[in-house]
């Protein structure tokens, strides 16, 4: 908790001062969304928003590329199709093992139960797949980072705008990958909160199908941009329908934290608005659109994740 003398001088502070530090430094927040890292000698606005620009229209064309969109059951899933790895005569899959003939491979039922023994990684590894590697509601990184967050960092000035030093965040991420949920992330081993905020947002941004999947993605896009309190609301309730399972509960729990980060926003300075600009690029990922289309809709991702946070208990 802050000092009595910290909070004395919040309170000394002029209203303006007050403001600006609310409102937060929308360069440092857009930077944190994409993973960048600002120094204490901030460039002008000039010389800042022109590469960050262009960085987000690279990001953004890479992204489009590797994203598919596949016309499937609306109905939620958990169950993971089988990765075939082909090998001479027959297909493996990576995720649990099964050896199938090629000319089988097709009748496979489509209700993979991944085996920890083939589950390589944490980072980047299907959400859903890790979910039932697990065998756990949520990836064990966001349960593990976010208890943690919130049993020692919910009043941390910047909380995920301020990024942690990238050689720890990159080791907390090995770490997982190596020692899975017994992996140390006390503040023995990290010290700085924003090294276990920055590895729980590297984890988010780093999955093949993002928590917000591409079926669902133009469906939230959709419902971000109607003006009417009741329809928006009934067609975010719509639009959570078509994520998998282990995809919604992930959000449902990351929303309800975010909610408790608002609600010491006198403390962090983080209000929905800012963490939706920071979320917003890494909960979803446009689907085959070209990169200005995906770039116009950067304003309803914050949007989405903002109308999340605000109505959380009532969505989910």
């Amino acid at each position: 908790m802050p000092s009595k003398e910290s909070y004395d001088a919040q309170k000394k502070e002029k209203p303006s001062v007050q403001k600006a530090k609310r409102e937060g430094n929308q360069e440092d927040i857009l930077a944190a969304a994409l993973g960048m890292r600002m120094g204490p000698q901030k460039p002008s606005s000039a010389t800042f928003w022109q590469p960050l620009k262009l960085l987000a229209y690279s990001q953004l064309t890479s992204l489009v590329r590797r994203a598919t969109l596949k016309e499937s059951d609306r109905t939620p899933r958990s169950e993971k199709v089988h990765n075939f790895k082909v090998r001479p005569k027959v297909k493996i899959n990576i995720y649990c093992g099964m050896n199938v003939h090629k000319e089988c491979s097709a009748q496979v039922p489509n209700d993979c139960k991944p085996d920890l023994r083939h589950v390589r990684k944490v980072y980047s590894c299907d959400l859903t797949t890790l979910v039932q590697a697990y065998n756990t509601a949520r990836p064990m990184v966001v349960d593990m980072c976010i208890r943690e967050i919130e049993s020692r960092g919910l009043t941390s000035e910047g909380l995920y705008r301020i990024s942690g030093f990238s050689d720890s965040v990159e080791e907390v991420k090995m770490g997982f990958d190596k020692d899975g949920e017994k992996t140390d992330i006390s503040a023995r081993a990290y010290e700085d909160i924003n090294i276990i905020t920055s590895a729980l947002k590297l984890y988010l941004r780093d999955l093949p199908v993002p928590v917000i999947s591409f079926e669902a993605y133009p469906r939230f896009i959709e419902a971000a941009k109607l003006t009417d309190p009741e329809k928006k609301l009934e067609a975010f309730r719509e639009a959570l329908t078509l994520l998998p399972a282990s995809h919604k509960e992930t959000l449902k729990y990351l929303m309800a934290h975010l909610k408790r980060v608002t609600q010491n926003e006198k403390f962090n300075l983080m209000n929905a608005e800012n963490l939706g600009i920071i979320f917003g690029p890494t909960l979803m990922r446009a689907p085959n659109q070209d990169a200005m289309t995906a770039l116009n809709d950067i304003r309803y991702q914050r949007q989405v994740v903002e109308v999340l946070i605000k109505n959380e208990e009532g969505l989910f």
